[in-house]
């Protein structure tokens, strides 16, 4: 069936939809009945009935598999009704023909657990998927396929890309995965974001674009497919907004048939070496979400990430942390990221009380000032209220429907039955949390330690390849390592006057270091945003006749989006000798030798049984010593909070507990505030043994292992402050404002640092007592919290025994320790 086919069967299928829909919307469809996903205008229509869905986005390579129970619990908590992911070839095939669906690339399992837990899935095959992933997702053994163009109307491309996606959606089949077989999983996605790259491709983009809609719907997997970033996608593929502020910039549906759907709400930002983390605030995520369901009656949004988790290995795309997301609701490590997690749970369940309105009613808006405006859903019997204050800088006071409301800065406020108010986006009453790491295994003791120096090659005649030219980086590594070594001989006549003699490398690496002769002559290194160039020049001491000139050139994860990947040129494009003043000796023919990898890597020196094929020695002289391998021993932390390893003393490299890669690190590319960009790295618990762990690390450019500290992280400290005015809580019973405080994993309030009902000052990080504060305030929140894993304390005079200033607004702020 082609796409026109497809068009036609959608019409009918749509008409059907939108009758059962309007007869039997308050029908209990029951979770995982037989039956169909289609859509409709308003919304994804599940076995005949419109829903409102919510969903987070969680990658399973990123985490472990013991990890996701506990993650998609916390998920459904937080009042998500999907998990989206993507599906990363390259971990699946990273040989051709050779599938890997094991460990943390267990697909289906991790697809089981979503659905063993009620919850739906949507699931992004791609299969290009950008994502800050190792070449976008793709297996580097496309690169080599002959006269591939990667995404465009080039058959090569397009039949491995066809192959993939019907072996996925095989094997979801297989399974019984989709929704009309009982399974969880209720959209599919082809493609990723194209629109960025179409102008690259001249005319032939749309016929790729036809040809993957066209690919995907024949593959008949009984729910919808949809294009992110695809204003032009095909019918019946719906398109669907990624961004910030789809409220404001999604175009919308591309027909009257398709719903608003944004596929990534991005609820922080992915952080590379050199930067600073930028967290973006939970109101303006509270914002965005009820802008697009306000203006675009959206009916499903997607927070990329819910969960970031961690870039194990070498799968980071260039210059990302191995740290990922780690602002979003939950955080890296699993642990709920408050009070983001807490205030989107509500605003979920504000949205949810209204959806029969959102979902059937009949819409319209109205201007309520210069920056505030109102968008109303209106049933017979239902109506809900979305009254926006777009002013960033003062409050708002409206009247609406003749009830006066004063609306927050850059606020929404919802109105269910359209004159009470359940959720304000800019008021956040859900509890702030502090994570810290405490330090459990100390490395000081040089004796602990053993090192390996890397060996530099020097013997042209023994390198892997020989070439007189200078070779492509990427195409000589197949992206196996980020490591390949240029070797060249260089013949050398010392001038008369003894004039300096200076090398000049250019790269497109990301990271290049020289040597020559043995001996360390410098380095230098690029940036996310930097010039693609990285250009050492630098003096060095040639003896006279034949030299060596060892250059290490080195990525930093591979690129992951753009146009025409596969014809990046990475790696040294020009290397060249100059004496004095003289002319330019350049040795770009030379004849050129090439070892791809390190020689710790090749030998798994990393591991219990490769370590053993070198000779380990004390370290007393190789502190801050680059390419120098580590390794010691350590216990493992008692408990079961999150295990990190404290990096902060060390250059650049590559970390191993037990044989497995955590990652790169990168702390000595500081970020603009002088620290590093990321200095704590994740050990998941299930990479270590029940006692003795063996850490190996490969140090690029030198650091001090004896600072290197294991710690645990956890919420040591919970804090609220709520208004007496505020708004209840959706997930409480009582009518009254209150403060919610709970510990996470098991920890118990064991005291509280800070208690006033009054007009406190400050807020949770900075806090005092202002004048008027109850003088039970402490006593009263210790009886109720104390000893415990959560407590609730009503914002109300009468809690306090009395009201200790009438006439005054009040709020009770309470800061409490976990142990």
């Amino acid at each position: 069936m082609g796409v026109a086919e497809a068009v036609a069967a959608g019409v009918v299928l749509l008409a059907l939809v939108v009758a059962c829909a309007s007869a039997g919307r308050n029908d209990d469809e029951g979770w995982g009945a037989l039956g169909e996903v289609t859509y409709d205008h308003r919304a994804l229509v599940l076995n005949g009935t419109r829903r409102i869905l919510f969903s987070g986005e969680m990658h399973y390579p990123r985490s472990t598999p013991e990890m996701w129970p506990k993650l998609i619990t916390k998920a459904k908590e937080g009042g998500l009704d999907v998990i989206q992911t993507y599906v990363f070839w390259n971990v699946h095939e990273p040989v051709q023909g050779q599938y890997n669906f094991e460990g943390r690339y267990d697909l289906v399992k991790f697809i089981k657990e979503i659905q063993a837990q009620g919850l739906y899935v949507s699931l992004r095959i791609g299969p290009f998927i950008e994502a800050e992933w190792k070449y976008g997702g793709f297996p580097f053994w496309l690169h080599d396929v002959p006269d591939i163009t990667f995404r465009s109307d080039n058959e090569p491309f397009k039949q491995h890309m066809q192959r993939f996606v019907t072996d996925i959606v095989t094997m979801m089949k297989q399974e019984g995965l989709y929704y009309p077989q009982g399974g969880p999983i209720i959209t599919s996605q082809i493609e990723n974001e194209y629109q960025m790259v179409e102008p690259a491709f001249g005319s032939s983009e749309q016929r790729y674009v036809s040809w993957a809609a066209a690919m995907a719907v024949n593959l008949q997997t009984g729910v919808p497919w949809t294009m992110c970033k695809q204003n032009d996608a095909p019918d019946p593929v719906i398109n669907t907004c990624n961004g910030l502020i789809c409220g404001e910039t999604f175009v919308g549906p591309n027909s009257a048939n398709k719903p608003s759907l944004w596929t990534e709400n991005w609820t922080s930002r992915y952080l590379i070496y050199g930067n600073d983390t930028k967290l973006r605030s939970t109101e303006d995520i509270a914002f965005a979400v009820a802008l697009f369901i306000a203006r675009k009656s959206g009916s499903y949004v997607s927070y990329y990430m819910y969960h970031g988790g961690t870039n194990f290995g070498r799968f980071a795309s260039s210059y990302v942390t191995t740290s990922y997301y780690d602002g979003a609701p939950l955080d890296e490590y699993g642990l709920i990221w408050q009070p983001t997690w807490g205030h989107l749970r509500e605003l979920h369940a504000a949205v949810k009380q209204s959806s029969e309105p959102l979902l059937f009613g009949t819409y319209s808006n109205f201007s309520l000032g210069q920056e505030q405006e109102a968008h109303i859903f209106e049933t017979e019997s239902q109506c809900v209220a979305f009254l926006v204050n777009f002013d960033q800088h003062q409050k708002s006071e409206v009247v609406f429907r003749n009830i006066s409301l004063q609306l927050a800065r850059k606020s929404i406020s919802i109105l269910s039955d359209c004159n009470r108010v359940v959720f304000e986006t800019a008021k956040v009453n859900a509890q702030h949390g502090s994570r810290t790491a405490e330090e459990v295994v100390s490395f000081s003791d040089i004796n602990t330690w053993k090192a390996f120096k890397e060996p530099i090659p020097q013997d042209v005649s023994k390198a892997m390849y020989t070439g007189n030219q200078l070779f492509e980086h990427l195409s000589t590594t197949k992206d196996e390592t980020d490591y390949l070594w240029y070797i060249v001989g260089y013949e050398y006549t010392p001038s008369d006057d003894g004039q300096p003699v200076l090398i000049n490398a250019e790269s497109r690496a990301h990271i290049l270091h020289a040597f020559v002769n043995n001996a360390y002559v410098g380095r230098i290194h690029g940036s996310h945003d930097g010039p693609a160039n990285i250009i050492l020049s630098t003096n060095i001491s040639l003896q006279e006749g034949p030299n060596t000139i060892s250059l290490l050139s080195a990525m930093v994860g591979s690129p992951d989006s753009g146009a025409h990947m596969e014809r990046r040129v990475f790696g040294i494009r020009k290397v060249s000798i100059q004496q004095g003043q003289g002319p330019e000796n350049m040795l770009n023919n030379e004849l050129w030798g090439y070892q791809v990898g390190l020689f710790g890597e090749s030998n798994h020196i990393y591991t219990q049984e490769g370590s053993k094929s070198v000779e380990w020695i004390t370290i007393n002289n190789l502190a801050y010593s680059p390419l120098t391998w580590y390794k010691t021993t350590f216990p493992t932390p008692a408990g079961n909070d999150p295990v990190t390893l404290n990096l902060a003393s060390m250059g650049k490299g590559e970390v191993w507990i037990n044989g497995e890669s955590i990652g790169r690190y990168w702390v000595s590319f500081k970020a603009p505030s002088g620290n590093p960009s990321q200095s704590l790295y994740h050990i998941p618990r299930e990479f270590l043994n029940p006692q003795d762990n063996t850490l190996v690390l490969f140090e690029e450019m030198g650091g001090d292992p004896q600072q290197i500290t294991v710690n645990t992280v956890s919420v040591t400290r919970v804090c609220s402050n709520v208004n007496e005015l505020s708004t209840p809580s959706l997930q409480s019973q009582d009518k009254e404002p209150e403060v919610d405080l709970w510990c996470q994993e098991g920890k118990q309030i064991s005291a509280i640092e800070f208690a006033s009902y009054g007009n406190p000052v400050g807020d949770c990080t900075n806090f005092g007592y202002g004048n008027c504060h109850a003088g039970s305030s402490e006593s009263v929140v210790k009886q109720a919290c104390l000893g415990k894993n959560g407590c609730s304390i009503p914002v109300t005079p009468d809690t306090f025994g009395g009201d200790p200033c009438p006439g005054i607004q009040k709020a009770l702020l309470v800061v409490a320790s976990c142990r």
